[in-house]
C-alpha cells in the first residue's frame, strides 16, 4: 500500500468526521478521570473509590458498544453517531447541575458510557469506504480519536481551578459535542453496499467463535491498558508523587499523547510487517516496561516509562484492529463492537486493581506486576494460535498470509497484512 493511493481513495470528509466523533466522545469518555483529584477531594475518596469512579464509565460504555455496533448495522453509522452525540449531552448536564454526592457521580460515569461506544460507530463508518489493504491505516486514523484523552487531561483540571469547582467543565464540554454533531450531520457519509442487519442468531455465532475471543483478549491488554491508565494516570501521579491537580494532569496528557496519535502507526506496521508479528513484539516489551514502572522509580523515570509504553499500547490497538477485518470482513461491525467492548472491560479493571490493590498494600506497584502477566500472557497465547490462524482464517471467509486452504487461496491484496 502507497500512501499516494489511499490519499486518492475512500471518503475523506467521513474519515474525518468519524475521527472527531471518536475524539470529542472519547474526550467525554473519560473525563472523570482528570477531574478525579477535585471529586476526591470534595467526596473524601479513598484510591479504590477513585478507581471505581474512573473505571465505571469504561465499563458501561464497553456494554454499550454492543448496543450501538449492531445498531449502526440496521440504521447507519452516521444516523448511529448523530444519536450517541445526543444523548451524550444528558451526563453533562447531570453532572454539571446535580452532582451532589459520589453516587450521583457514580450514575454519571454509567452514562458517560454513551460516550464511549462511539468506537463501535466511528470505526466501521470509516472503514467502510476504503478496500481491504488499507484498513489497518484507515482504523488507525479513525481511532486516534483517543486523543481526546489528551485534551481532557490538559484542559479538565485547568478549567477546574479557574472555576474553583469541576461541575462547570461538563457544562462547558457540550460546546464541542455540539460542533461534532454539526460536522457529522454535515459531512459524514454512510458507504454504499451496506450489509444486512444480522439476526441474533448471527451475532450470537460469531461471539462463539474463538477468534473473536482471542481478539478481545489480546485488545484488553492493549486498549484496556490504554484507556485505564488514561483515566487513572491524573490520580496516580498525584497520589503517588505529589504533583497538583494541574501538573498531575500535565504529567497524565503528556504519556497519553505519546499513545494517542501512534496508533495509525501501529495500523501502518501491521499493514506491512503482518498484525501477528508486531503484536509478539509490542505485547513482550509492553510486559516489561510494566515491570519497570511498577518499582515505582523517581518521577523523571517513572515518566518516561510510562511515556514509552502508552505509545507501544497505541501501536497495538491499531495493530489488533488491523487483523479483525481481514478475519472478519462481513462482520466488521459486529466483530468491533464485541472486541471492543471486552478491551473496554480490561479498561475498567485496571484502575480497580490499581485502586484496590493501593489500599491493601500501601503500593501501586503490585497492580502493575499483574497487567504485566496479562501482558505477557498474549505474547504465549499468540504465539500458541499463530499456526491455526494461518491455516484456518482463508477458509473461514477472512484472509491470511500464507494459508494452508488451497481451496481458498488468499487474494495478493491480503499478502502483506495478516502474517506472523
Amino acid at each position: 500500500m502507497h500512501l499516494k493511493d489511499f490519499a486518492k481513495s475512500g471518503n475523506p470528509k467521513t474519515l474525518f468526521s468519524a475521527f472527531l466523533y471518536f475524539d470529542i466522545s472519547f474526550m467525554i469518555w473519560v473525563m472523570l478521570g482528570p477531574l478525579g483529584n477535585s471529586i476526591g477531594d470534595q467526596f473524601h475518596l479513598t484510591a479504590s473509590q477513585k478507581g471505581l469512579m474512573t473505571g465505571l464509565p469504561v465499563l458501561s460504555g464497553s456494554l454499550l458498544r454492543l448496543v450501538l455496533g449492531p445498531l449502526a448495522d440496521r440504521i447507519g453509522g452516521r444516523n448511529t453517531a448523530l444519536l450517541g452525540l445526543s444523548l451524550t449531552f444528558v451526563p453533562l448536564l447531570l453532572g454539571g447541575l446535580a452532582a451532589n454526592s459520589y453516587e450521583v457521580v457514580l450514575l454519571i460515569g454509567l452514562l458517560l458510557g454513551i460516550a464511549g461506544a462511539s468506537f463501535a460507530v466511528a470505526l466501521p463508518l470509516a472503514s467502510g469506504w476504503y478496500p481491504p489493504e488499507q484498513q489497518g491505516l484507515v482504523l488507525g486514523i479513525a481511532g486516534a480519536g483517543n486523543s481526546g484523552t489528551v485534551l481532557a487531561s490538559l484542559f479538565a483540571p485547568r478549567l477546574a481551578e479557574r472555576f474553583g469547582s469541576w461541575q462547570p467543565v461538563l457544562l462547558l464540554a457540550m460546546i464541542p459535542v455540539a460542533a461534532a454533531w454539526l460536522v457529522v450531520a454535515l459531512l459524514a457519509k454512510d458507504a454504499p453496499g451496506k450489509p444486512a442487519a444480522k439476526t441474533l442468531k448471527e451475532y450470537a455465532a460469531i461471539f462463539r467463535q474463538a477468534d473473536t475471543l482471542w481478539f478481545s483478549l489480546f485488545y484488553s491488554v492493549t486498549f484496556g491498558g490504554f484507556v485505564g491508565l488514561s483515566t487513572f494516570l491524573p490520580i496516580f501521579f498525584h497520589d503517588q508523587y505529589g504533583l497538583d491537580k494541574v501538573a498531575a494532569g500535565n504529567f497524565a496528557a503528556l504519556c497519553v499523547f505519546a499513545g494517542s496519535f501512534v496508533r495509525p502507526i501501529g495500523g501502518y506496521l501491521a499493514d506491512r510487517f503482518g498484525g501477528i508479528r508486531i503484536l509478539v513484539v509490542l505485547y513482550a516489551a509492553i510486559g516489561l516496561l510494566a515491570l519497570l514502572i511498577g518499582s515505582l522509580p523517581a518521577l523523571g523515570i517513572e515518566t518516561v516509562l510510562l511515556f514509552l509504553m502508552m505509545t507501544l499500547l497505541g501501536s497495538g490497538n491499531g495493530s489488533v484492529f488491523q487483523i479483525v477485518p481481514q478475519r472478519f470482513p462481513k462482520e466488521i461491525g459486529l466483530v468491533t463492537g464485541i472486541v471492543g467492548a471486552v478491551g473496554g472491560i480490561g479498561g475498567f479493571l485496571l484502575p480497580n486493581l490499581l485502586g484496590s490493590l493501593k489500599d491493601m498494600t500501601g503500593s501501586y506497584g503490585s497492580g502493575f506486576l499483574v497487567y504485566t502477566v496479562a501482558a505477557l500472557a498474549c505474547v504465549g497465547l499468540i504465539l500458541a494460535v499463530r499456526g491455526a490462524w494461518r491455516r484456518a482464517w482463508a477458509g473461514d471467509g477472512g484472509r491470511a498470509r500464507n494459508s494452508a486452504s488451497a481451496a481458498v487461496p488468499a487474494p495478493a491484496a491480503f499478502s502483506n497484512t495478516v502474517t506472523d
